[in-house]
């Protein structure tokens, strides 16, 4: 089989990364199904399979004639126990039959103590430990996270930034490219993890922020 020939489910395809690989994905040669809660504006030739992983309702369906999936799909903040763990947990006993899947994770979390976290490398060890061929590939975090949690939020009309924090924030799009060009490659366990070019302190970053706006600015 060639590697065009492969057909890809992206799920979590209305969140923030599965937009993001939808949209990349729509300009390429791969036959490309797409699942979430909510169906996405502009499909196109793309099939969409409503699914839901807190509830199992749409899993069959959604998995049903792919070959390699992306999972996207996410919720830090709503069910998230439910989505990333025992969801999950469901999800991989109905894929037995795929060639390849892709688990996009986050750099720490085996180490930071957040429940996202936690429940996050819980579900690496759940990976691990079934006979799904899989290709675990942890990123640091976005730069939209990083600004939004820290730089973007007014405190009394101010922005109040820690500037000691340092992060290596990467662009969600280059993760994206990253996961896809993976589609093609066979199974490689726990992948490298994949890193933003620089570390900055956030009050690096603020002022980078900054300067951006004021370019912006038309005078």
């Amino acid at each position: 089989m060639g590697v065009f020939s492969l057909r890809i489910l992206v799920t979590g395809s209305t969140g923030q990364l599965g937009s993001i690989l939808f949209k990349q994905l729509k300009a390429s040669d791969y036959k490309v199904k797409i699942t979430s809660r909510r169906k996405p504006e502009g499909i196109g030739h793309f099939e969409w399979v409503y699914s839901d992983l807190s509830s199992g309702e749409g899993l069959e369906a959604a998995v049903k004639d792919v070959d390699v999936i992306i999972h996207a799909a996410t919720s830090p903040i709503k069910n998230s126990k439910m989505v990333e763990v025992l969801g999950f947990k469901e999800f991989l006993g109905k894929i037995k039959h795929i060639k390849h899947l892709i688990y996009p994770s986050i750099v720490g979390v085996d180490e930071i103590p957040f429940k996202y976290y936690k429940q996050k490398y819980e579900a690496e060890e759940l990976l691990k430990n079934c006979s799904i061929p899989h290709t675990i590939v942890r990123a640091t975090q976005f730069h939209n996270f990083v600004e939004n949690l820290f730089i973007s939020k007014p405190l009394c009309k101010r922005y109040i930034v820690p500037g000691n924090f340092k992060f290596q924030s990467v662009d969600a799009g280059e993760f994206a490219s990253h996961l896809i060009g993976l589609v093609g490659k066979d199974p490689q366990g726990r992948a490298e993890d994949f890193c933003g070019p620089d570390i900055m302190t956030l009050k690096e970053m603020a002022e980078l922020k900054i300067k951006k706006i004021m370019n912006q600015i038309k005078f």
